[in-house]
């Protein structure tokens, strides 16, 4: 019965150890608040492509990745590309912007 209890305790150390080195093995932290700061980004770019008056209009789709910011959908020119592109960036919390859109 003692050996068990050694065993028992060795494997149920052996486990927490992999547990804590296979946490400890990613290069950064990912969290649900980087999920929630895509949220709020995505939410701030909407919202300032739907103030713009001259992208009214368009159908423009964002969605948000680690800061990445991507626009898609359709637009009547590409004066209108290049707009959206801009209110994008002057978005606080956008690391970068990629354009998926096409004229209608």
């Amino acid at each position: 019965m003692k050996n068990f209890g050694k065993y028992l305790t060795a494997l149920f150390l052996a486990v927490t150890l992999v547990s804590v080195v296979g946490c400890a093995s990613t290069r950064n932290q990912e969290s649900t608040g980087e999920y929630l700061d895509d949220t709020a980004i995505t939410a701030k770019v909407k919202a300032a492509i739907f103030n713009e008056p001259t992208l009214k209009s368009a159908e423009i789709n964002v969605e948000t990745f680690k800061g990445v910011v991507q626009l898609s959908g359709f637009v009547n020119s590409t004066h209108d590309i290049n707009r959206a592109v801009e209110v994008t960036r002057r978005v606080t919390g956008v690391k970068s912007v990629r354009n998926d859109m096409r004229h209608k």
